[in-house]
């Protein structure tokens, strides 16, 4: 397969994340972002990417070499790429599970087992005083971009194996919640077991910000969404 994509790592450990918490998985982390998030936890692939090219054939290779049984497409954003459609179609001919990780401001047609949509609330537009954002051009762009509903529905109509993981801040709680309903209310074909809450950070969250979450989740009817690699190995690349 005469195709390459810019790769920030890859590598095997347990899912983090969402309804596959603690999955053995192995993750494909795509160097390249259309959003600037203010709290990104992979600089590496977005505000600085570093990725390198490398061909399809070896990353499925790897993909297969790992011993595991589900992929993790990650970024970064990997729907701006193209090549996400014949990676994905040849690791479900290899016979694994695919997880595709997207903000869901874009839609693609593309093998999919999972697709986990992480939309962008207004906690994670770059602030005025970011100095990696001089110019507050991300700042424009992202709030921008950060939803696009039109896509966001064609998502929801199209994958009906899905999970919509909110990142939330214990400082602005009722505002970000506000911000979901207000969100969900104009979207369509979501159910209450599809919404996730997680704790915004790169560190485990403290106990009145669990029970805080937690509350809004028994309220809701939602799910508390932990984040099991920080807890597992702290906020260190590669895991």
């Amino acid at each position: 397969m005469n195709m390459s994509l810019p790769i920030a790592e890859t590598f095997t450990s347990l899912q983090g994340e969402g309804k596959l918490l603690g999955v053995p998985s192995f993750f494909i982390r795509l160097s390249g972002c259309n959003l600037r998030c203010a709290w990104c936890d992979t600089p590496y692939a977005s505000w600085n990417p570093d990725g390198q090219p490398r061909s399809l054939d070896a990353i499925i290779a790897d993909a297969r070499a790992s011993g595991v049984t589900h992929a993790v497409l990650t970024g970064g954003e990997p729907m701006i790429f193209s090549q996400l459609e014949p990676l994905a179609a040849s690791l479900r001919d290899a016979g694994l599970h695919i997880t595709i990780e997207t903000a869901g401001t874009m839609f693609r047609h593309v093998a999919c087992d999972l697709l986990s949509i992480s939309p962008k609330l207004s906690n994670s537009t770059p602030r005025d005083d970011d100095p990696r954002d001089p110019d507050h051009r991300w700042k424009t762009l992202h709030e921008q971009r950060r939803i696009n509903l039109p896509a966001f529905q064609q998502l929801l109509d199209a994958y009906p194996a899905r999970q919509l993981k909110f990142v939330v801040a214990a400082s602005s709680l009722d505002a970000d919640l506000a911000e979901i309903d207000a969100l969900l209310a104009r979207l369509a074909g979501w159910s209450d077991a599809d919404i996730l809450l997680m704790p915004e950070g790169v560190t485990p969250p403290s106990p009145a910000a669990k029970a805080a979450l937690a509350a809004a989740c028994l309220a809701r009817n939602w799910r508390y969404a932990p984040r099991l690699h920080i807890d597992l190995f702290g906020n260190t690349r590669g895991t």
